[in-house]
This record gives C-alpha cells, structure tokens and sequence, in this order.
C-alpha cells in the first residue's frame, strides 16, 4: 500500500510543532503567551490561509507576541497599558515602543482607550402626572491618563455602573415634573445626570465629558391622545374663525340691511307727513273758501277734535294697549291745544318775527299733524 508523501510530510510537521509546543510550556512564560504565539489553524499548510479574516488576527496577534517574547511592547496612539510586575501593578506605558522583560517577571495587564467614548441610556420612568415615559440620554465619557490605573483596575464594568447612575438620577428627577415640564427642562435633568455622573465616575479615573437627554418618548396610547387632541384643537380653532367670520358678514349685512330699510322707513315717514301737511292745507283752504266768516284757527280747531276722538277710539279698540291715563273731558282737547300753542307761539314770534296770524296758523298744523302721527302710532301697536 503506497502512502502519499504529501500526507507523510504533512504529518511529520504537525508531530514536530506539537513536540515543541509542549516543551515550551514547560518553560515558565508569561500567562497564555505560549498558547497565543504558537496557535496554528487546522489548515495552516493549506493554500488560502493567509486570505482567511480567522488568521489575519492570528497574525496581529503574533506580532504582538513576538514582540513580548524578545521583551518589546507596542502601544497604540490614545491608549495606554498597564504593566504588572509579578501580578501586581508596575506602571502605565504611554504609547510608544517600551521595554518588557518577561524574564523578570514583567507583563501587560491590558490596554485602555483614552479616547472619547459614547453610552446611550434609555431609561422607563412615570412623570409627576402619571405618563410613563422612556427617556434616552447619551452619555460621553473617556479614561484619564493620570487616573489610568485607576479606571482599570477599580471597574469590571464601566458602562453598566454608568448606567445604573444614569437610571437613578433620571427616576429621581422626572417624578417631580408633568409631561409638559420634562420636555421644556430636559437640560436641567441633562445636567442633573451629568454632575452626579461627574461626581461618582471621578473618584473611578474616569471624565463625564458631556450628558445630552436626547429624547423623551411618552407611551403610545398617550402620544395617540396627545395628537388626536391636539388635532381636534386645531379643528376646533378653524371652525371658530369661519364661525366668527360668518357672524361678522352676517352682522354687516344685518347693520346694511337695517341702514337701508331706515332710510327707506324715513323717506316714507318724510312723504307721509308731506302728504297729511298737504291734504291738511288743502281742506283748510276749502272749508275756508266754502263756509264764508270761519277764520283758519276754526277750522284747525275742528279737525284737532276729530282727530283726538279718532285717537281715543283707536286706544280702545285695539287689544295690545296697555293702561294709559288720559285727561278726558269737554275742555281737554281745547287745554292741551291752548297750552302747546301758547308755548310755541311765543317762541315763534321771537324767533321768526311773524305776524299774528302766521303763528296760530302754523301751531294750528303741528297740532293736527302731532295728533295724526300719534294715531297712527296706536293704531301699529
């Protein structure tokens, strides 16, 4: 049976690397340097090892740990490492190329980034008004290098101890607020966080940089109400400009209306009184004319007492009269006359300087005309 040399080959190397790595652990090393700078892949003698992402880290990691096997340590820029002597802290290696004597005892115990770094927070909280809310805050955060052994060695867990000063300080603040008020002083709650953070975190070698409350989000069925209340506000707004708008046309086109059935009101009065002026001229002239020896005042007197007893007549036949206490008697019309013919006659001739017989004629006419209008007035009511 023939065996391919190739296998054979194969298999003698695979025999040797095994045999050296167990002498070399034999050997007092630094922790897992053997194990690290020795692990090979399954397919290391195959073609495509050299492409696989797997041993492109196993290369780094050589690198790295070829550099503590002849005593030399790189370190990155805007990072540090903490070197240990025996297991016990040394010094903090800025970056650079550094000297590490495994031999007598010195290795690295970690990296830490010194470079900033960033820890969103949501937190769930109920508000002062009973609205639970979750609220995201983002916390940025970096190492100090003066602090350095300090950061590494005082936390397993940085961001989960942020975190949990983040969760009390936001659900000891927004209790305290409405809904309302969390959304307008979301900087002082910001910076609530931040001075308690900065306070705690210092003492870890660890600088709170900046505490940013980037939202606030109020439960579903909340945000729902909000904004179908808030949408029915601005609906309700609409409906009352249009409604204010339709009552103003409709009290201009009330006041324009009313305007013009007052003028057209006041030019039927002016035509109406024009007419009982006219016709009442007209039937003085011709009783004058007709019955020869009666004078104007006559005349006037007669048509005064016509037209009080038609008046009197019209206040009690209508319905919708209410009480009215009238002088009544065979003197109370000629009373009444006598009075407010006396009055405006003497203002009539000290104004207009009339003649005698101007004056009774014209407070004769106002007289008649006064009762008709006055008739007129009941008989609407």
């Amino acid at each position: 049976m023939h065996t391919d040399p190739v296998n054979q080959c194969l298999s003698s190397k695979r025999t040797l690397y095994q045999l050296v790595v167990n002498l070399l652990k034999r050997i007092p090393f630094p922790k897992n340097l053997v194990d690290d700078f020795f692990y090979v892949p399954s397919n290391h003698f195959c073609h495509h090892f050299v492409s696989s992402s797997h041993n492109t880290e196993f290369l780094k990691r050589r690198g790295h740990t070829m550099g503590q096997l002849l005593c030399c340590t790189q370190v990155d820029q805007s990072t540090v490492a903490i070197k240990e002597r025996f297991g016990k802290f040394d010094d903090v290696l800025e970056p650079g190329c550094h000297c590490l004597p495994w031999v007598f005892g010195s290795q690295l115990a970690g990296h830490l980034s010194l470079r900033l770094q960033q820890l969103d927070v949501r937190c769930e909280t109920k508000t002062k008004d009973n609205v639970f809310v979750n609220v995201v805050a983002s916390v940025q955060y970096r190492a100090l290098a003066d602090k350095a052994n300090d950061a590494f060695y005082k936390l397993s867990n940085t961001r989960s101890q942020i975190q949990a000063y983040v969760f009390d300080v936001i659900r000891a603040t927004v209790p305290k607020l409405n809904l309302d008020d969390d959304f307008e002083q979301k900087n002082e709650i910001a910076k609530a966080v931040e001075d308690e953070l900065e306070k705690a975190m210092s003492a870890y070698g660890f600088e709170i940089v900046q505490t940013l409350i980037v939202d606030i989000e109020p439960d579903e069925h909340v945000k729902r109400g909000d904004e179908y209340e808030i949408n029915a506000a601005a609906r309700l707004r609409v409906a009352a400009t249009e409604k204010a708008e339709a009552e103003k046309i409709l009290q201009i086109k009330r006041a324009e209306g009313e305007a013009e059935s007052k003028y057209l009101s006041g030019l039927g009065i002016a035509r109406q009184r024009q007419a009982i002026v006219d016709g009442l001229r007209d039937s003085v002239l011709g009783f004058s004319v007709n019955v020869p020896g009666t004078t104007a005042k006559d005349v006037m007197d007669m048509v005064l007492v016509t037209q009080y007893f038609d008046t009197m007549k019209e206040i009690g036949a209508t319905s919708k009269s209410s009480a009215v206490f009238i002088p009544h008697g065979p003197g109370a019309v000629r009373d009444v006359a006598s009075q407010i013919r006396d009055g405006l006659l003497q203002g009539s001739i000290n104004t207009l300087n009339l003649s005698d017989s101007e004056p009774q004629l014209y407070i004769s006419l106002y007289i008649v005309v006064h009762s008709t209008f006055l008739l007129l007035m009941f008989s609407l009511n």
